[in-house]
């Protein structure tokens, strides 16, 4: 049974764990291997062994870095099939989707590949009487990076290319549900030329978390995960005098007005809600649409999943597992939820056939019609293949129910009319905005992140001198749909 344990110094760590988890391979069920989980006492090694690397690095001339940067990409760029295949082994989502997710992590590292530009300093002449100024961007020391289970390989790489290009060393800890795909990218580094030391990765679980939270040579963490943690790194690190930026959770909107494009709405609604297994923070999970043309949009996305097939993201499928057992059960309890509370159960991702082993986490695409907001579906981050159809009588009455909800990652609307479209950006309290797009994801030179409770931290946390850049303006993206899938891609967007 392969056994995946820390990265420290770039070689696998040789002592011996007093726990490990299990890692599953989700189309089949079974255990495929286990992860080493650290003590306070090893990530407080592995801090120091960063610490330690992190001065020779920080003093290293942006030329090295850039070489080093240049040589990851293309490293990256050659084995991104090997970590795509990594990626649905663990975490199961199919192999297009795996693929797509590599490459928008290697877009970061193509754009740290350009940070000397943007390390540039200033200066202002007598800014005050035969007073000058100047300002210098410098390293912050070790950061730490806590990824999620969802983006095993492109969270990761948002962040740390941009830290280490900064001049800055890196411990990340990945989840530790997949964390195969993780330490195969951290390989690449040292294969790239990257000093011993400057990148490192430590697997655990709240232990470990709370030890980079707290350990006073941790200058800044980034996180992305539920908001319930969200807040907890948040609190925590910056008790412990942390730069910290937290991504949290997401019930993103689609709002569908009367004149929009109901093909093309159906399209995104099934592309967005169900993509990933709806494992993705700027998953479409409601669906909010103007009651006139409820009924026909709701026809047309039955017809769409009736075409779908889930199974072992191996086989050409267009959907496959949840990531455990246990959190495939956790998603399949809000079906029974959402009809004892009144909804409509549309579609039920429970039947069907699946194409894969029978003891694989499989739930299929479900729909839910007649969903209002005082239900469980409605209000919870459920973090799977459930769309929810709220219907409602009007633009104002979308507007006020996705100004209402306390999570404001990314929505969309869906609509011909041009200035529609211009108010809803105005007026919409989220993050990202889609006009016609479902997912409004921005490439790596533009900023993501949400507003309310899907951040926590100033989205500046680390700017040049940290990890990621971030802002809190919104982004709007054209559509997306590849007309070779007939409209249906579930695979991650390439070219919003």
């Amino acid at each position: 049974m392969n056994t995946v344990t820390h990265l420290i110094a770039g070689r696998p760590w040789a002592g011996t764990a007093a726990r490990t988890g299990e890692v599953f391979n989700p189309a089949t069920g079974a255990v495929s291997g286990r992860v080493d989980l650290a003590s306070a006492e090893l990530v407080g090694d592995v801090v120091a062994t960063a610490r330690k690397a992190w001065s020779g690095w920080a003093d290293a001339s942006l030329a090295k870095r850039t070489q080093v940067l240049f040589a990851f990409r293309e490293l990256l760029n050659a084995r991104k099939d090997e970590i795509a295949a990594l990626i649905t082994a663990e975490h199961g989502k199919v192999l297009d989707d795996a693929r797509g997710e590599v490459m928008r992590g290697l877009e970061v590292a193509e754009f740290a590949c350009g940070i000397p530009h943007l390390l540039k300093g200033g200066f202002t002449e007598n800014a005050s009487t035969n007073v000058d100024v100047y300002s210098i961007r410098q390293p912050l020391g070790v950061v730490a990076v806590i990824a999620p289970f969802n983006f095993p390989a492109m969270v990761p790489l948002w962040f740390v290319p941009v830290a280490i290009a900064c001049g800055n060393a890196v411990v990340l800890k990945p989840s530790e549900k997949d964390p195969s795909a993780a330490v195969a990218v951290a390989k690449l580094w040292t294969e790239a030329g990257l000093p011993d030391g400057v990148m490192n990765v430590v697997h655990g679980d709240k232990e470990a978390v709370d030890a980079l939270l707290t350990h006073p040579d941790v200058k800044a963490v980034s996180f992305v995960g539920s908001t319930p943690i969200a807040k907890y790194v948040y609190e925590t690190g910056t008790a412990h005098g942390k730069r910290v930026q937290a991504l949290g959770g997401a019930k993103n909107h689609m709002l569908v007005l009367p004149d929009a494009d109901l093909d093309l709405a159906a399209d995104a609604a099934i592309n967005a809600g169900f993509g990933s297994a709806g494992e993705r923070c700027m998953a479409i999970s409601a669906l909010v649409v103007v009651d006139t043309v409820a009924d026909d949009l709701v026809k047309r996305i039955e017809d769409r999943i009736g075409r779908l097939r889930t199974g072992d993201g191996t086989r050409g499928c267009d959907m496959g597992p949840l990531v455990t057992r246990a959190h495939r059960d956790r998603v399949a309890g809000y079906l029974d939820a959402g009809v004892a509370e009144g909804a409509t159960l549309a579609v039920d991702g429970r039947t069907g056939e699946f194409d894969g082993a029978a003891d694989g986490f499989w739930l299929g695409p479900t729909l839910f019609d007649h969903v209002t907001p005082e239900m469980s579906v409605y209000r919870d981050e459920i973090f799977g293949p459930v769309l929810s159809v709220v219907r409602v009588g009007s633009y104002d009455e979308g507007l006020d129910l996705i100004n209402a909800n306390p999570y404001g990652n990314g929505t969309a609307i869906f609509t011909n009319d041009g200035g529609a479209a211009r108010r809803f950006q105005r007026e919409v309290e989220v993050g990202m905005v889609g006009v016609n797009v479902p997912i409004p994801v921005p490439v790596s030179y533009y900023s993501f992140g949400g507003w309310k409770n899907s951040l926590f931290g100033d989205s500046h946390a680390h700017g040049t001198e940290g990890v990621h850049f971030f802002t809190r303006g919104k982004v709007v993206t054209s559509r997306w749909l590849d007309p070779s899938h007939g409209g249906l891609n579930l695979g991650f967007p390439q070219n919003t």
